[in-house]
């Protein structure tokens, strides 16, 4: 039985790295003391090191060691292996290039079908959905395809932000970004903002978090949805 816990961030403004959902996480990874991280999305051009020293550290509030999956010599095994998986932010390109690279997209989907809990935040989250094509990030590399896990059946937009009208930026909004997207592509879209997530349990699909998330489909106006709404059916 898939459980996943997709989430638009790691970080809240004003607080630390996963502190908002600390207490969520402790229950969630119950079963595991050690949970495998991959840091390939690697933010702000981090080493992998560095990287997992900052999750290392957030899980030390919870009682939970982190082993980077780039410290495996087999990495496909390790997933294997896993208890829990955590997939952090960073750029959804890397991320995904690196996973197409070392052959792992496969064994990744594969566990967590089988059940292995995952977590995924901004880039992690995007790897769920059919593709990364609703990502923020720019393509400073090329995978071999756009093509992701497919977890879920529709696209996650991760850190939505709302339309300012009195903003003076003259670029494209995130609801233009996706407005383009459906002109190429048919999968809805879920506009997640900062401090929601997804609980996945099994077939079922839950917003959760205090805020509203807001839903792009192909030819329809976009429209918001309340945290606690089910998305189980949702494509």
């Amino acid at each position: 039985m898939k459980k996943l816990l997709i989430a638009s961030t790691s970080t809240l403004h004003g607080s630390g790295y996963l502190d908002y959902i600390s207490e969520k996480l402790s229950v969630f990874f119950k079963s595991t003391d050690t949970i495998i991280f991959i840091a390939y999305a690697r933010p702000s051009g981090l080493t992998l090191a560095a990287y997992t020293e900052i999750a290392q550290k957030a899980f030390d509030k919870i009682g939970k060691k982190i082993i980077g999956l780039h410290e495996f010599k087999n990495p496909e095994k390790a997933l294997k292996n896993a208890k829990g998986i955590f997939v952090g932010g960073g750029n959804s390109f890397v991320l995904l290039n690196e996973l197409y690279k070392l052959n792992l997209m496969q064994a990744l989907k594969s566990v967590i079908i089988s059940g292995t809990p995952y977590l995924g935040t901004s880039a992690g989250s995007n790897l769920c959905g059919p593709s990364i094509g609703t990502s923020n990030d720019m393509p400073i590399v090329y995978p071999p395809s756009f093509e992701a896990l497919g977890i879920i059946p529709f696209n996650i937009n991760p850190h939505y932000i709302d339309p300012q009208p009195e903003s003076k930026h003259m670029g494209e909004t995130r609801a233009t970004r996706i407005k383009e997207f459906h002109h190429y592509n048919s999968q809805s879209v879920l506009g997640l903002r900062e401090g929601s997530f997804l609980e996945i349990t099994g077939d079922e699909i839950t917003l959760k978090g205090t805020l509203k998330a807001r839903v792009f489909k192909q030819g329809v106006l976009a429209y918001e949805i309340n945290s606690g709404t089910d998305l189980s059916n949702f494509k």
